[in-house]
């Protein structure tokens, strides 16, 4: 592992950080492991709400990046802050409403790239992750592959971006 400070903060967000934006946090960290930069990346994940502020995420999103090797048990579900927008250099938003949400948070700062996240899909012309939260197993099993994509395109555009 590379011992000098992390180059690019990734910081992905949903509305209570306990179904997409975790299991992006552990897609992407497995990836930027598998390629090597975990010295250069660093991975975090947030909610635009505090509803589940300290509590793993979900059981259903555990289970199913479990059956890809990706452990989500570590994490813990935080709110989003202005002051991520200073330091990360990727705020990326799962959805719409929560992109609104972090517009609104950012307060005119620019220092961060909001995006939404799947605008670094490659194989999906959908725009949104969509919240599995009150469906079935099969909508984190989406997620899951909807993730995996935009993850692929993420870490090649911050190769590119950052000459990594």
């Amino acid at each position: 592992m590379n011992e000098k400070a992390p180059t690019v903060r990734v910081l992905f967000v949903c509305m209570g950080n306990i179904c997409r934006s975790p299991t992006a946090e552990g897609v992407f960290r497995r990836k930027v492991e598998e390629a090597g930069l975990d010295g250069s990346i660093h991975i975090d994940s947030a909610g635009t709400h505090a509803y589940h502020v300290g509590e793993p995420p979900d059981p259903r999103a555990t289970e199913a990046a479990s059956r890809r090797d990706i452990d989500l048990r570590p994490l813990r579900a935080r709110k989003a802050t202005a002051r991520d927008f200073e330091q990360f250099d990727y705020v990326l938003a799962m959805d719409r409403d929560n992109l609104r949400l972090l517009e609104m948070l950012r307060d005119g700062s620019d220092s961060a790239r909001l995006h939404l996240f799947l605008d670094f899909a490659r194989s999906s012309n959908e725009t949104e992750v969509p919240d599995p939260y009150y469906g079935g197993d099969q909508g984190f099993e989406r997620v899951l592959d909807m993730i995996e994509d935009a993850s692929e395109g993420l870490l090649d555009h911050i190769r590119r971006e950052h000459g990594l």
